[in-house]
């Protein structure tokens, strides 16, 4: 950061602007702040401000990267580790340069700052290849009974999310966690997510609290919620009953992601 440089000139003090940089489990977001200080080579204050707001553009990419390598993929294996592979490396910085500006900052002696965001999503995207969908059961030839099918219904649609919670298994966030019955399978990961929800939305929300998380738009206030019986890695185990209770969730709400799940 260069705000040293030049934040005494600033009609306003930074630290009463900035938002706090690094990551946001809770909107699974990266989020940082570029500072751009004055060219005071440039001729005049247009030129001193354009080339203000590229060193800001520069100085927020570099934060992104930095800030990036340190995020964990899952519990044994970080971003920054993927990208020793220089493919991986350049989709990761692919991904970074298409930040989104959501606060621009010109102050009165043509200094800039930039607030932006990267969806942690975007980046799982990229270090992850979802495995293939179980392909579903034969359907029975005998119809189903109206009542049963109708109760079914009903019990998915008084959902509006999943709320998993591990705080007595000391789980820490990852971008790529995954929730497995005791046998190993599969109930939800990035390969239950569609394609638009796996690069906007990230595959869990990390809450410290049930509040949170249904204030949150993520799970919405009335949640399933269930506790994870143990923690293997990154991966969140559940018992039966809690298998259970998750497969009659509306498919729907973990193809969106609106799952949210509970830490210390």
């Amino acid at each position: 950061m260069r705000r040293a440089l030049w934040a005494l000139v600033l009609a306003v003090p930074l630290s009463a602007l900035a938002q706090g940089n690094g990551v946001d489990w809770q909107r699974q977001v990266l989020r940082v702040t570029g500072d751009g200080p004055p060219d005071v080579k440039a001729s005049n204050p247009s030129q001193a401000r354009l080339g203000a707001e590229r060193s800001a553009k520069e100085d927020a990419f570099a934060d992104l990267l930095q800030q990036a390598k340190g995020l964990r993929l899952r519990a044994d294996r970080t971003v920054g580790e993927e990208m020793a592979r220089e493919e991986t490396r350049r989709q990761i910085e692919d991904v970074l340069r298409g930040y989104k500006v959501v606060q621009k900052r010109y102050f009165s002696d043509s200094g800039v700052q930039l607030e932006v965001e990267v969806p942690l999503g975007a980046l799982t995207s990229v270090l992850v290849t979802p495995a293939p969908a179980a392909t579903a059961a034969p359907a029975t030839t005998e119809p189903a009974a109206t009542k049963p099918a109708e109760t079914k219904k009903d019990a998915r649609a008084k959902h509006t999310g999943l709320v998993l919670d591990a705080r007595k298994l000391g789980m820490t966030p990852v971008l790529a966690p995954r929730v497995l019955d005791e046998a190993g399978q599969s109930l939800y990961g990035l390969e239950t997510m569609s394609a638009e929800a796996r690069k906007s939305t990230g595959v869990a929300g990390f809450f410290k609290s049930l509040e949170a998380a249904r204030k949150s738009e993520l799970v919405g206030a009335k949640p399933l919620v269930l506790e994870a019986a143990r923690l293997q890695g990154s991966d969140l185990l559940l018992g039966p009953d809690a298998a259970k209770a998750l497969a009659g969730l509306d498919p729907r709400l973990l193809a969106e992601g609106r799952v949210a799940i509970l830490i210390k």
